[in-house]
């Protein structure tokens, strides 16, 4: 059971975002945000989008940093990736 997030590099909102994700489980991934005080709104299907302003207390919480296609990988092979539907479906 891990807690996973990767580098804030990601643009948006005049900001950078890391993605925070579980090897495990959702429920396990909800308990770290809420600990932390995470909104639950940040919850993004498969992961949550993380400012990088909090970056750090991530990591001090226990969260442990690796590539953004490591952490794709760990949520396929966790069974937990979530693809996003097609603004087209919608």
């Amino acid at each position: 059971m891990t807690i996973f997030i990767d580098n804030p590099e990601w643009p948006g909102h005049g900001r950078y975002w890391s993605h925070l994700i579980s090897d495990t489980s959702f429920a396990e991934l909800q308990e770290f945000a809420d600990d932390l005080g995470i909104p639950r709104g940040a919850f993004d299907g498969d992961h949550y989008d993380i400012p990088e302003e909090r970056f750090v207390q991530c990591l001090a919480a226990g969260a442990e940093q690796c590539s953004s296609r490591e952490l794709v990988g760990k949520l396929y092979a966790a069974g937990l990736r979530r693809r996003k539907r097609s603004r087209l479906a919608q």
